[in-house]
């Protein structure tokens, strides 16, 4: 299982079935072995592929049913929190790397497409920044003073600009970031794991890494019993399931929020478009058929395990973007995704900290298109030559000095989070829960995450994250138990949907939850 066994689907998987593969149930021998099966994990598997490498690829669930398939997939190199802010954090020298590798990460993804012949509606437009509703014209001036003299810096294309075809932004001052991207990305992932096998890879599905042990080899023991043992291993699996604390203290969760529409062609260009509110929210349209193409709107964010408030967080951007395009059609789909914030807004990609032949992919810090391709190109050079120009930009074992506010920010999740063993439970008791309805109980020194799933049975685990323990809390928009402190997902049997755990929940036996 992984996240597609979440209760909402997205707008990309409603015209795309997800690729099947078979269980691994037998013992795999070969040079490289990725775990995660998602735009990160497919793109370091092929990518080493056309080195010349065997690969396998495995995944606990679907291929691409992670978190990959609930991106919005805006192909966009410029730093999600701003490049003023990128500079500020890393210096210049680091921004410009970072800036060059996300645009050769977009240049791969064009050039796979033109030498696969891949059909996902890979173009190339424009990118608009514009003012948040709350802000008055001098904040939204200074504000994209800041980001062109910072885009300069770094040498990313930018132009100033007045006005969008957007309510309320026709004479707003914008940010025009030419040569940006986007494609359908399940379509697109779905041709390269095609060429992937054709040239001898191998890819599992439904096979969930339960034990790891690094040595000369890597052994990656499955849920089948099954091993599979690789001269190098690379885990892309969002959040990585092979470390316990250097990288997760690094990084937080937070949910994000998605919508698809309806909208008449030529009612808004075909663009990115993300405002400055923080957290912000961004837009982009997807060819349709006829007369009528789609509109994908997105944000809404907040830390994963601290709201259950799904269905006021889509009013809030229905309203948001039917207030910027009032004209906008019906609904076709709403999703909700998980992505991982760094303390320095730059993905973790490399040679997991104290290995040799082990290397990680995570950190998507809302860009998990191009780091993910990126992954690919950075962790092909370091498995096959030993260096890549932009190692130190990604390095997992770096902590920047001027990210330590934002560690000791972050890692307050946990500390708050490990005390509420000290607190009473959510709820009073298991009878008060409708169908779809989940909370803590308190039993005894205890805690309990109980939920009633929608056929009405009553569920009952530990609510004790199996990674490192902190207390679980319960997503009704997703059917799911979130763990607010690195990342990792339950579904309502207590089974795994995302690292870094890799145990499910343990089971409860308390008559207080039946």
């Amino acid at each position: 299982m992984n996240v597609s066994s979440e209760a909402t689907r997205s707008f990309w998987t409603l015209d795309t079935n997800l690729p099947s593969a078979p269980r691994l149930e037998q013992d795999e021998h070969c040079e490289v072995a990725v775990i995660g099966a998602g735009i990160a994990g497919v793109s370091i598997a092929y990518e080493l592929a056309l080195a010349g490498r065997k690969v396998v690829l495995v995944d606990r669930g679907p291929l691409l049913g992670g978190m990959t398939s609930r991106t919005t997939a805006h192909l966009s190199p410029v730093c999600d929190d701003g490049l003023g802010a990128l500079i500020e954090m890393r210096g210049e020298a680091l921004a410009r790397g970072y800036q060059q590798s996300q645009q050769a990460a977009v240049d791969r993804i064009e050039q796979h497409v033109a030498d696969l012949g891949i059909d996902c509606d890979f173009r190339r437009l424009d990118g608009f920044l514009f003012p948040a509703a709350r802000m008055d014209e001098k904040d939204a001036a200074r504000e994209c003073d800041k980001e062109y003299a910072a885009a300069a810096k770094v040498g990313a294309a930018v132009e100033r600009g007045e006005g969008l075809p957007l309510t309320g932004h026709e004479s707003a001052p914008i940010l025009r970031y030419p040569n940006q991207a986007t494609f359908h990305p399940l379509k697109y992932l779905c041709a390269l794991l095609a060429d992937f096998k054709q040239r001898g890879g191998k890819a599992f599905a439904d096979s969930a890494v339960t034990e790891i042990k690094e040595g000369e080899e890597v052994r990656l023991k499955c849920d089948s019993g099954s091993t599979l043992t690789a001269s190098v291993s690379v885990f892309a699996t969002n959040s990585p399931i092979n470390t316990w604390v250097k990288i997760h203290s690094k990084m937080a969760p937070y949910r994000t929020y998605a919508m698809a529409f309806d909208i008449a062609r030529g009612l808004l260009p075909d663009a990115l478009y993300w405002d400055m509110d923080d957290p912000y929210n961004y837009v982009r349209l997807t060819p349709g058929s006829g007369r009528t193409d789609y509109l994908i709107a997105g944000g809404r964010d907040h830390k994963s395990g601290e709201a259950d408030d799904g269905d006021a967080r889509f009013a809030a951007l229905e309203a948001w973007i039917g207030a910027l395009v009032p004209d906008l059609g019906r609904e076709r789909a709403r999703w909700s995704g998980q992505v991982l914030e760094t303390v320095d807004y730059c993905g973790f990609i490399g040679r997991s900290p104290g290995t040799g032949n082990v290397f990680i992919a995570t950190g998507d810090s809302g860009q998990g298109m191009t780091h993910g391709a990126l992954a690919g190109l950075l962790i092909r050079d370091l498995v096959v030559g030993g260096s890549n120009d932009w190692k130190a930009v990604y390095a997992p074992d770096r902590t920047p000095p001027a990210a330590f506010a934002h560690y000791v920010n972050e890692n307050l999740t946990t500390v708050r989070n490990l005390a509420g063993y000290l607190l009473p439970g959510e709820i009073k008791s298991a009878d008060d829960l409708q169908s779809g309805e989940g909370g803590v109980l308190q039993d005894g020194l205890s805690k309990l995450a109980v939920c009633r799933d929608h056929d009405g049975k009553l569920h009952s685990h530990s609510a004790s994250c199996t990674h490192l323990g902190c207390i679980v809390r319960w997503n009704s928009t997703e059917q799911c138990w979130d763990c607010p402190c690195h990342g990792s997902q339950f579904s309502p049997d207590g089974a795994v949907l995302n690292g870094p755990a890799i145990r499910p929940l343990a089971q409860s036996n308390s008559r207080k939850s039946v």
